[in-house]
């Protein structure tokens, strides 16, 4: 069994580290709070006895050498960057849990055929670079043109954050995983949503996860003086983009059935004056559904949409594009491992979707994958109210621990 003293004395320590109010969390991706939450990572890393590494992508990997070191290699972790408001348990409880779970196989000298990899991976929350999973991303070869050169709110980019914290991005190449190289992956984390807890049980098994696709918008007018513009002469882009993010939502919301949620999560308004016309306002567009046929023509109506608007307000407007992924279900094998030990552990975890995107989807890429929810408070997440209690954690990785035990110690 894990050692669950352990376990949540990691989480609570890591949890200092930018620390916002009493339980909120503050760790962009790439930056100094970030940097020493992987450094204390990557120091218990060491005295569990593992390997550590920070690529160039700015992951932290921690390897166990297995019997047969030529087998690929079985990947499990998350996340330790946070939402500029976040709580202490996003990601977290999956890169911990993990880190808790190989600690474990080589305390009780567990023999394993396959070598096992914790890792960290960078920026999954897409917060200050606006495009999120890149050292997911990075390690499977899915990055794509550009993404250096983002840049944060104060014009820094990805490749400036990189260096800073004493990576290479001239030698990311090096750090792609060869094709066939990862066995496979599982990733624990808390639900970010309300099932568990309305079903009353501490830990679910994820059945797939909803495909994001995720939009920038940008609708240009003509700014003019509040007070002397005609209302029937003005090319009000905020007028505009109103009309686009209420129409949104209703696209989103017209089967109330389906599994399709959308949001506009960022809106930015030049000048941003009280008596100056709104010119330019830019928005961004969070589209998911694990149906990918229904995301897309929901797509092509929000679509049609800002046609219809930007012609009845006389505007312009460009889609930048920022991430597109399609919805994958977990490998049936690896759900059938973590059924059977759930059965054994005696907590009947039920199955579940993900709304939320993690690094496990970009993964499914390249290899199968497995995940395990946890049980949240009110299902929130991103906030930092965000709560989980400490026994369903030590049960959910309790489960991670027995289902990698089935998996690394069979031939």
């Amino acid at each position: 069994m894990i050692n669950h003293n352990r376990l949540h004395n990691h989480i609570q320590e890591l949890s200092k580290i930018g620390k916002v109010g009493e339980t909120g969390v503050y760790r962009l991706a790439h930056s100094e709070l970030d940097v020493k939450a992987i450094y204390q990572v990557k120091e218990w890393m060491e005295a569990a006895g593992l390997q550590t590494r920070i690529d160039n992508f700015g992951n932290l990997i921690g390897r166990l050498e297995g019997n047969n070191p030529d087998k690929p290699v079985f990947m499990i972790g998350s996340h330790i960057d946070s939402q500029p408001y976040g709580g202490r348990f996003d990601g977290t409880v999956g890169s911990l849990g993990a880190l808790e779970v190989v600690q474990t196989l080589k305390e009780q000298q567990v023999q394993i055929q396959h070598p096992i990899e914790v890792i960290c991976f960078a920026d999954e929350e897409g917060t200050r670079f606006n495009k999120g999973t890149f050292g997911s991303r990075g390690i499977t070869g899915q990055l794509v043109d550009g993404e250096l050169e983002r840049t944060d709110e104060q014009r820094i980019t990805r490749r400036q954050a990189l260096l800073d914290m004493g990576c290479n991005p001239d030698q990311l190449d090096k750090d792609v995983y060869p094709e066939g190289s990862i066995e496979a992956f599982i990733e624990v984390h808390i639900e970010q949503g309300p099932v568990l807890e309305k079903q009353d049980v501490p830990v679910g098994i994820v059945s797939g996860i909803s495909g994001p696709v995720w939009l920038t918008v940008t609708m240009e007018g003509h700014a003019g003086h509040a007070g002397s513009v005609p209302m029937d002469q003005r090319q009000d882009a905020l007028v505009g983009a109103s009309e686009v993010i209420s129409g949104f939502r209703s696209i989103v919301s017209q089967d109330p059935n389906a599994d399709t949620v959308g949001t506009i999560g960022n809106i930015q308004v030049f000048p941003n004056s009280r008596n100056v016309i709104p010119e330019k306002v830019a928005f961004t567009i969070d589209l998911r559904d694990i149906d990918v046929s229904r995301r897309e023509d929901y797509e092509q109506q929000f679509k049609q949409l800002l046609d219809e608007v930007a012609e009845r307000h006389n505007l312009t407007y460009q889609v930048q594009e920022d991430m597109r992924s399609n919805p994958k279900y977990c490998a049936d094998w690896i759900k059938d491992v973590m059924k059977q030990e759930s059965e054994k552990l005696g907590l009947q975890a039920p199955t579940l979707m993900s709304g939320p995107f993690h690094d496990a989807l970009v993964l499914s890429n390249v290899c199968d994958y497995g995940m395990i929810f946890v049980r949240c408070k009110d299902g929130l997440s991103h906030h930092p109210d965000e709560y989980a209690n400490e026994h369903d954690i030590s049960k959910g990785v309790e489960l991670l621990y027995q289902t990698v035990y089935q998996i690394v110690t069979n031939d």
